[in-house]
């Protein structure tokens, strides 16, 4: 089996629950491509008593064939399939029970969320499996897995009816960061630099899957033409799938995020329902919470003090979401398109935006590189108003009564900060600390790929992190 690259909390976390010496219920969820079962698949290898994966959208005699096969497969022996799922957990009851005794029984069913499917009663006989039999087994180790996030969540770990509270551990899987991601490109034998794993990331995020398709012996830019703009291009028919795959009514999923891929600073929920011309509670507060909960957006604060939930700012980060939308979206003939836009504003614009998002996704790195990470902080975007027209996307609010005020800036090369850019700094600054009243230490802190040019107005940095601090 291929080697499992990063994940080693995880890792350690499955071994622990292993070993408990009690009966355990992990659910293991993430978005799609995600890489969830084959973390299962390496940590436990064949210590599976029982292992079957749901098929997505097979009806029900269908899924009960599969689970009869599985049975089978695991020494159950011959006999018809069930006609029900009281029948086929009746079943699995009786395979594990021959082996009580043994040592531990793994039990595994990854696409849990496909075998519920309409009138089946799924979802009440697994419930009864787990809380009339199997959880009073110690010898029992039941795990669950599927790519529709929302299912796993509702029904699992925020349920309400009969596995309210019954699940023992929960793992959410998130993409790799930028340090795995250089891990997982070194195994396959790439020798790329740091640079062009960065411009890779921009694109593709930290998705195993994604990452996996890569060609070591092309460049970025030929490997995006591959995937995204060569007509049977892998990644460019993988958008509808994705979101179909996950949510069982995916178009307001959609609409949202297209609204948000055109307004990159982010939106607050009234402005999205406003202009979707929907309600801004049910629906809308669902819809908003999976597509969080499936790393797809976020949802962060702005600095003023009084927020209210319905302040809170929506930004996409799921940055194969938001290449897609922006460059995809529209059909081209162009099946070269992104090496025809190197070095074009269009493109270099692009990396700039995106690299705001990955440094967004790597606060935990920041924060070790100004040396802070030991130190209590929270982080915010800030809006001004008519009277302080700035905005500033990252703030960091430290507990020593210093805030960090963030500019990123991506460039190929060190970054010079000129006259007009220094102003800019300062202005910003100044406003900030006019309209927040802040008593803090303002500290002008620069993100950049390879630097800070010394210079005139290089003193405005007063501090610094480069793109080798977020790996």
């Amino acid at each position: 089996m291929e080697t499992l690259i990063g994940r080693k909390k995880e890792i350690q976390n499955l071994k622990d629950y292993y070993n408990s010496g009690r009966a355990e219920f992990v659910a293991v969820f993430g978005r799609r491509r995600i890489g969830k079962t084959f973390l299962i698949r390496n940590v436990f290898g064949d210590k599976f008593c029982f292992e079957m994966t749901g098929s997505i959208d097979a009806p029900t005699r269908v899924q009960l064939s599969n689970f009869a096969y599985a049975l089978r497969d695991h020494g159950y022996g011959e006999s018809p399939a069930p006609k029900n799922w009281v029948e086929a957990f009746d079943m699995l009851k009786t395979l594990l029970s021959r082996r009580l005794g043994q040592g531990r029984l793994v039990v595994f069913i990854d696409e849990l969320p496909c075998l519920d499917t309409p009138r089946s009663g799924f979802k009440q006989t697994f419930e009864h499996f787990w809380n009339g039999w199997a959880s009073h087994q110690p010898e029992i180790m039941l795990i669950v897995c599927g790519s529709a996030t929302s299912w796993m969540i509702s029904n699992l770990v925020e349920a309400h009816g009969g596995l309210h509270n019954r699940l023992t551990h929960e793992i959410h899987l998130a993409p790799f960061t930028l340090g795995e991601t250089e891990e997982y490109l070194q195994a396959r034998g790439f020798v790329w630099n740091r640079l062009s794993i960065l411009q890779t990331y921009s694109i593709m995020g930290g998705v195993p899957y994604y990452l996996g398709l890569l060609q070591r012996e092309s460049g970025v830019a030929a490997n995006i033409d591959r995937l995204f703009f060569a007509e049977q291009g892998e990644l460019r028919h993988e958008y509808r799938r994705l979101y179909s795959s996950l949510f069982k009514n995916s178009e307001t999923h959609v609409r949202v995020l297209e609204l948000l891929a055109s307004n990159h600073r982010g939106m607050m929920r009234k402005e999205i329902a406003d202009k979707l011309g929907i309600s801004a509670g049910g629906l809308l507060t669902k819809v908003l919470q999976e597509l969080v909960n499936c790393d797809f957006i976020r949802r962060y604060n702005t600095r003023e003090k009084r927020i209210k939930q319905t302040d809170h700012l929506y930004q996409i980060t799921d940055l194969y979401t938001l290449f897609y939308l922006q460059f995809c979206s529209r059909p081209t003939t162009d099946s070269e398109l992104w090496t025809h836009l190197m070095g074009q504003p269009k493109q270099n614009t692009w990396y700039g935006l995106a690299f705001e998002r990955v440094c967004i996704l790597h606060i935990q790195q920041i924060k070790r590189a100004l040396g802070i990470d030991r130190i209590h902080t929270e982080y915010y975007s800030w809006r001004g108003n008519a009277e302080t027209p700035a905005q500033v996307d990252l703030l960091i609010e430290r507990a020593d009564n210093l805030i960090n005020l963030c500019e990123i800036k991506y460039s190929q090369a060190p970054y010079t900060i000129s006259k007009d850019e220094d102003l800019k700094i300062r202005t910003r600054v100044e406003m900030f600390r006019v309209a927040t009243a802040t008593r803090c230490g303002i500290i002008p802190t620069l993100i950049t790929t390879y630097g800070v040019l010394p210079g005139a107005h290089a003193d405005v940095a007063q501090a610094q992190v480069i793109l080798d601090d977020l790996f």
